[in-house]
């Protein structure tokens, strides 16, 4: 089964599915709303993108300030979340709230280093903090299994 990754913004959700492995995450779309209230298109293109991949959880960027406060947007995305669970389609999938912090400038600055001009940026900056945010949940899931398989920091993989 794989996992959605989102990173909800006041105007787009960003989307990222993992691999059905689940160790990479990779950028699905961009998804835009005309206003921060109109949610139900963006709640119906979720469901639809959450049953083509065959996903059993879904991982939402958590938006929490530096000093590890929670301001208005954690407020809106846990709304959001709500939303979500309520959706009678994605009943049975999980939904978890996981640390964002930095991921869009992460995101713009991979966007810098890979050329792409100012004016595209705009159009991939929420997949690739998708993207982010799935990959580091991915890679915290991963080292956690590892952990309790007993493989230690010295261990060679592959060999």
């Amino acid at each position: 089964m794989r996992i959605l990754g989102l990173d909800f913004g006041e105007h787009t959700v960003g989307v990222a599915v993992s691999d059905e492995s689940g160790l990479i995450a990779q950028k699905v779309e961009t998804i835009q709303r005309k206003s921060p209230d109109k949610l139900r298109q963006t709640l119906a293109r979720i469901e639809e993108l959450a049953s083509s991949y065959g996903v059993d959880k879904i991982i939402l960027g958590y938006p929490k300030n530096m000093n590890n406060t929670e301001g208005e947007r954690c407020g809106k995305t846990r709304e959001f979340q709500a939303l979500l669970e309520r959706r009678s389609r994605l009943d049975g999938i999980t939904i978890e709230l996981w640390d964002e912090r930095l991921t869009t400038a992460a995101a713009e600055r991979v966007l810098i280093e890979s050329g792409v001009r100012r004016e595209n940026r705009k159009q991939y900056v929420d997949q690739i903090a998708a993207v982010l945010i799935l990959q580091g949940y991915l890679d915290f899931r991963n080292r956690k299994k590892e952990r309790a398989a007993g493989y230690g920091e010295d261990h060679i993989y592959g060999s």
